[in-house]
């Protein structure tokens, strides 16, 4: 420590203490970053001995100081449930306290210094890191936990996990999406226990049920890679989904290969970094059973073969056209007024207008000549064209 640097502080700081009595923290946080220290509260007491000054009730804080000990044992208990590694904390402060610091800076000219917001946030990282054994990180923690010194309440909240996986159906009656909460259309209430939704008869309430016991969460998020009907099977590899699951209590789960549920299974669930930042582009391998009005004729089945590696133009509403590709296409006639396709083609193609010819050209129906219809949709698989799906480290 440098004697003429620290012989200017003695000399600031009689002038602030003349006018207002300041604990041991905020004393020295007004001079510590000039002598490049680390404890605002040992350079406040070193500069209090050296003048003789005693310790009266801080004009900042109001000894807020002191209180630390019962405020780190809240947050403590407060993060007490959560599995972290890293933590951020916050804190909110009545108005009069940053009041009452910016006129102590102002009036005597102290530049570049800790506000006592950040001094206190600082104060208890440390301490909180010392007790459990975690990490602060201001970019993206584990666990932020914010103490209000208003009413001396805490909050936590903890940073998001992202999941991938695949899941398989079975049965011809399990829709793909749940119908939302009533009470409060999906945000999340009381009546909901905050899931959002009331009832997990679907593939998204079996895959959030299973994760909400998984990571003691109280609200999942799935980003689906395609749709299918709810008679629709979906066979294995599994139809792709993200999941982003909203504060987690546990972060760090092991799933197995295949977990079964109701009448549908997940597979290869895993965590990973983070949803995708583009849009997931995939094909559709897809099994149609299709039914003529009329006996299918001798081979027109034939007419067909010109549909590999093609594009199906398809009109909205307003008239605006779009493409779509079909990469593969193979039928068999299954009866009479029957047959089986089996094609493979890109995201967004409409199956149905396809086949009945309901604005998509080419389509089943105009090249058959015979009015189609289609009874069963299953995808046999789901190729996406995205490859960077990694495990969280």
């Amino acid at each position: 420590m440098s004697n003429e640097k620290f012989n200017l502080i003695i000399l600031d700081s009689k002038k602030i203490l003349k006018e207002y009595d300041l604990c041991d923290d905020c004393l020295g946080r007004l001079f510590v970053k000039r002598l490049n220290g680390t404890s605002n509260k040992l350079l406040g007491k070193k500069i209090r001995k050296k003048i003789k000054h005693k310790n009266s009730k801080c004009f900042i804080c109001k000894n807020l100081f002191d209180t630390f000990p019962v405020i780190l044992k809240k947050l403590v208990e407060a993060s007490n449930d959560y599995q972290f590694f890293t933590f951020l904390i916050g804190a909110i402060l009545k108005p009069s306290f940053i009041d009452r610091d910016d006129a102590i800076r102002s009036k005597f000219s102290l530049r570049g210094i800790d506000s006592i917001k950040t001094a206190v946030t600082k104060e208890l990282s440390k301490q909180f890191s010392k007790k459990t054994k975690s990490i602060s990180d201001h970019d993206s923690p584990d666990l932020t936990l914010t103490i209000n010194f208003k009413n001396s309440s805490t909050e936590t909240r903890s940073k998001p996990v992202f999941v991938f996986g695949r899941y398989t159906k079975t049965s011809r009656s399990l829709s793909q999406k749940q119908k939302s909460c009533e009470n409060c259309n999906g945000k999340g209430c009381s009546v909901c226990c905050f899931h959002g939704i009331t009832s997990f008869e679907s593939i998204e309430g079996q895959i959030s049920k299973y994760l909400y016991d998984k990571f003691d969460a109280k609200q999942v998020k799935i980003s689906w890679i395609g749709g299918e009907d709810k008679s629709s099977l979906v066979y294995n590899p599994g139809r792709p989904f993200f999941v982003k699951i909203l504060d987690p209590k546990k972060r760090k789960v092991k799933f197995y290969k295949k977990i079964a549920l109701r009448e549908m299974s997940l597979i290869s669930l895993k965590i990973i970094p983070a949803f995708p930042k583009v849009p997931i582009r995939f094909n559709s391998l897809v099994e149609l059973s299709i039914f003529t009005e009329n006996p299918i004729q001798k081979n027109s089945l034939k007419k067909l073969s010109q549909l590999p590696k093609s594009a199906v133009a398809i009109y909205d509403k307003f008239g605006k056209r779009i493409e779509k590709a079909i990469h593969s296409f193979k039928y068999k006639k299954t009866g009479d007024s029957s047959f089986m396709a089996i094609l493979n083609v890109e995201s967004g193609f409409p199956l149905r207008k396809f086949v009945v010819g309901e604005d998509a050209f080419p389509n089943l129906s105009d090249l058959l000549e015979n009015r189609c219809r289609c009874t069963q949709i299953d995808f046999r698989d789901i190729e996406m064209e995205w490859q960077q799906i990694t495990s969280h480290p």
